[in-house]
């Protein structure tokens, strides 16, 4: 048994009361942490050209990919590794995306790791499913970090100019995104999981107050889902309005 007070625990086999408060000092040092992670990363990504940029986002996507295995060894260690820790949630799908841009750069997965992972990543770093775990546990710890990762991949692109949104692209983008819904959607009836939060939303769960609103959470998905690429992609669509503008004669 480790040292460290529940570093092998998870969600199901914690005890009660020993967890963080959201937005308390545990997850303000994390968001802090996050914080500079994103801006010191940004800052240093943005200075490197061709093959530096290229191997800072393969070492990106690999410490992403060995957080998810150090998930698989803490649970499986104990005979905690259940069928509810399948990679199926949205952004443990997003980490073989992030490999799959890695090796194989494209325009459009630049696209979906910025209108889909980072928003994702984004709001479960703001709203965490695991506040019942406390900071000693490993599955506190890679809850925290892996979405970091997963967020900061996307910045990156940003950062350094390799993500041009396009709104006539939305369509597909969200065509991919329901795509990726269909392994939880075949799952969840079969073996009561919640992948994708399509059973339920869970306490802190931006979702939760749709439940009270309309009767169900997944009432939210699509307000969310818009009003999250409206500010993604307002911004880009306002920026083109400018350049081209400046590029009209005047009359």
């Amino acid at each position: 048994m480790s040292s460290i007070p529940y570093f092998f625990d998870c969600t199901e086999t914690i005890p009660a009361g020993v967890g963080f408060a959201p937005y308390g000092g545990v997850h303000l040092a994390w968001l802090a942490a996050a914080a500079l992670c994103f801006a010191g990363g940004c800052l240093f990504y943005r200075r490197l050209r061709g093959r530096g940029r290229r191997r800072m986002r393969l070492v990106i996507a690999a410490l992403t990919v060995g957080d998810e295995l150090f998930k698989i060894w803490l649970l499986a260690s104990h005979g905690n590794y259940t069928v509810d820790y399948l990679p199926l949630h949205l952004c443990s799908i997003n980490i073989f995306i992030v490999l799959w841009h890695a090796l194989r750069p494209r325009a459009d997965t630049a696209e979906f790791l910025y209108a889909i992972c980072l928003p994702g990543a984004m709001a479960a770093l703001l709203f965490p499913s695991w506040s019942a775990l406390p900071p000693t546990c490993g599955m506190h710890i890679h809850s925290f970090t892996v979405h970091i990762l997963l967020a900061l991949y996307p910045l990156l692109l940003t950062a350094g100019g390799e993500v041009r949104p396009q709104p006539r692209h939305i369509p597909r983008l969200l065509g991919l995104l329901a795509l990726c819904a269909v392994p939880a959607v075949i799952v969840n009836p079969i073996f009561g999981t919640n992948f994708m939060f399509l059973r339920e939303s869970g306490p802190g769960n931006p979702l939760q107050p749709f439940e009270a609103l309309f009767g169900t959470h997944l009432a939210g998905i699509p307000i969310l889902i818009a009003a999250v690429l409206l500010i993604l992609y307002t911004p880009w669509v306002l920026a083109e309005r400018r350049r081209t503008g400046r590029k009209t004669p005047a009359s």
